[in-house]
């Protein structure tokens, strides 16, 4: 049985069923707006100025596959800003895209619970050589055969050349044509859910790339000096003229779920949208994403996952039944920096925050989630960060060690395995892979792979040399690049060969040290599916986590039933004496030797050997 899905716009490039095509555009800024159709720009269609700004007009000229842009007064001609397909990139025409020209043979897939969640980060032009959907489609049996639950893509709205990390993005409706068409996405969605794999998508609301976006041509108010960013003037989501911006992006995220069947959304870095009205853009976002969904497909999961620094708990709420009326989750860098500055001794940069006590903020985010629930920064010169989460379950947190932000933006791209030694790398990697919060892994981490994974761009000219420069200066301040000789050594990143030297290499999943890996891991995720997940729907949220000795975090998750998940972990070089374990066998140890004897340290005893780690699930007393 096959279906079609097509989200309908109120703006674009929308097929009707007389065989017409209405074309709608938002350009307040002007009087007049013209449609170049397949690059006639001396014969535009006028369109026609309706109220607020908005100019519409209905044509059959315009068939699936036409070429389209909008005029003008001056001449210009730009790309639609809900432009469905750019097949000459983001400053070329736009394409009038048939949404129901692919039939989807997965119709009865509805997701899968949150709780069952074990994540895959991946960018779709670096997790092969071919970099492109199909290419991806190819591999799914071999996530499949990890074990991972969901796959999430790297952000892929349009952006300016053939490479880019994707938040540069400037076009949100159009998937990148560096990647294939949109069938092909569609094809590589359709067959992960046939393989029971979830699809995520990394989405960009806070800011538009530096090239290719001409919005501020003919929609002065979709921006506004009132806030700023990073990135410059913020996007308007409060002032006058908001409505058709927010609706934009509210729109943009029906669009993947409904058109593409996506199964979850990772929103980056909302601390940087700007919103002083009410409700909070994300707010409404949230709350129409979850009504349409829940109205138009009953029993769907769709889960939305924030990126947010500034750690805002109330965002993560849970309702009466325990589900999550706005937000499933939240990445956790608290964890991350917290696992990261202990395992590798760093405390440049950010890591500053995490380094003092790191084994006590480990503890902290095992049991509460955020490390920074308002305590002050020394990073950020004492600011206040964050909101007490601990009333939050587990659940509402993706933990990882590695994603493309932690390895990219390093210097050099280095991963953790090559950072650390295979001890403390396996001690880290159980905690992390077991623990009730939502894991993460990024491509590759699965058989430690020791290719790099750079920030890479297609620029030219000025900005090409704005962003190399940039990049460069940014890690003057880090003891090893102090010296500009040595900071020139910091991979270009417009240069192909920065690009293609992030590429995975898929030789090496099966070689001598990467093979046994990859078994590692399949070992990990496969007792957590087995018999971690089944339990998580049922937890608590009242954990508990403290230090022993200096260097053993000892961790307590309670069961509703009355049962108990434990961690027992001495991430230290030095044995721990004086612990006790709860007196079950463990549900996983490391540290073992190939007889099976404990090689690290007899628990059963008390002692706790160098970086061995071991879990435990107590069942309610008078249980068998």
């Amino acid at each position: 049985m096959s279906a079609r899905f097509a989200h309908s716009m109120p703006f674009g490039a929308e097929l009707r069923q007389d065989g017409t095509t209405r074309f709608r555009l938002w350009a307040p800024s002007h009087a007049e707006i013209g449609l170049v159709l397949d690059g006639r720009t001396d014969s535009p269609l006028p369109m026609t100025a309706r109220e607020d700004g908005w100019f519409e007009t209905v044509t059959d000229r315009a068939p699936a596959g036409t070429r389209y842009q909008y005029r003008l007064p001056d001449g210009l001609c730009v790309p639609d800003p809900a432009s469905r397909f750019q097949p000459e990139d983001v400053n070329g025409p736009s394409q009038v895209v048939d949404p129901n020209a692919y039939e989807w043979r997965n119709t009865s897939w509805r997701g899968r619970p949150w709780e069952e969640t074990i994540l895959y980060e991946l960018h779709i032009g670096c997790f092969t050589d071919e970099g492109t959907y199909d290419g991806v489609r190819r591999k799914l049996d071999h996530l499949a055969k990890l074990g991972v639950t969901a796959i999430e893509f790297l952000p892929l709205a349009d952006f300016a050349g053939r490479r880019g990390w994707g938040y540069d993005g400037v076009l949100p409706y159009a998937p990148d044509d560096a990647y294939g068409a949109p069938d092909a996405l569609k094809r590589l969605i359709d067959e992960a859910h046939e393989r029971e794999l979830m699809v995520f998508l990394d989405v960009v609301y806070n800011h538009f790339g530096p090239e290719g976006n001409y919005l501020s041509t003919y929609a002065k108010s979709f921006f506004t000096e009132r806030h700023h960013t990073p990135w410059g003037a913020a996007i308007n989501f409060d002032g006058k003229d908001a409505r058709p911006v927010r609706d934009y992006f509210i729109n943009n995220a029906l669009y993947w779920l409904d058109e593409y069947r996506f199964d979850g959304l990772r929103f980056d870095a909302v601390h940087a949208i700007i919103d002083d009205s009410k409700p909070h853009i994300l707010t409404e976002l949230a709350e129409t994403v979850r009504g349409r969904i829940e109205s138009g497909s009953p029993g769907r999961h769709v889960h939305l996952v924030l990126e947010n620094e500034a750690n805002q708990a109330h965002r993560l709420g849970r309702d009466d039944a325990g589900l999550p009326p706005h937000f499933t989750a939240q990445w956790n860098d608290d964890f991350h920096n917290t696992a990261h500055a202990l395992v590798t001794g760093e405390r440049a940069g950010y890591y500053e925050d995490f380094a003092d006590d790191s084994h006590g903020k480990l503890a902290r985010s095992l049991a509460d989630g955020f490390v920074y629930q308002g305590d002050p920064s020394p990073h950020q010169d004492g600011k206040i960060r964050g909101e007490a989460s601990g009333h939050l379950p587990p659940q509402a947190f993706v933990s990882f060690l590695q994603n493309h932000d932690q390895v990219g933006n390093r210097a050099m791209g280095e991963r953790l395995s090559a950072l650390i030694p295979a001890e403390r790398l396996k001690a880290i990697t159980a905690v992390f892979l077991l623990t009730p919060q939502i894991p993460m892994l990024f491509m590759g981490e699965e058989w430690a792979s020791d290719r790099p994974f750079n920030f890479f761009t297609d620029f030219h000219g000025e900005l090409a040399d704005a962003v190399r420069e940039g990049r460069r200066k940014e890690f003057a301040g880090f003891a090893e690049f102090s010296d500009p000789e040595a900071r020139k050594k910091i991979p270009d990143p417009n240069a192909e060969s920065t690009f293609k030297g992030s590429k995975l290499d898929w030789d090496a999943a099966t070689a001598s040290g990467h093979a046994e890996w990859l078994d590692w891991y399949r070992t990990l995720i496969d007792i957590r599916s087995r018999l971690l997940v089944p339990r998580l729907a049922g937890l608590g949220s009242d954990s508990v986590a403290k230090v022993r000795g200096g260097s053993a975090i000892e961790a307590h998750w309670p069961f509703k039933d009355g049962g108990r998940l434990t961690l027992i972990a001495n991430l230290g070089d030095e044995a721990v004496e004086g612990i006790e374990v709860p007196a079950v066998d463990p549900l996983f140890e490391t540290g073992r030797s190939q007889g099976g004897q404990p090689a690290g340290g007899d628990l059963k005893s008390g002692r706790l050997g160098p970086w061995t780690v071991a879990w435990y699930i107590t069942e309610p007393s008078g249980t068998v």
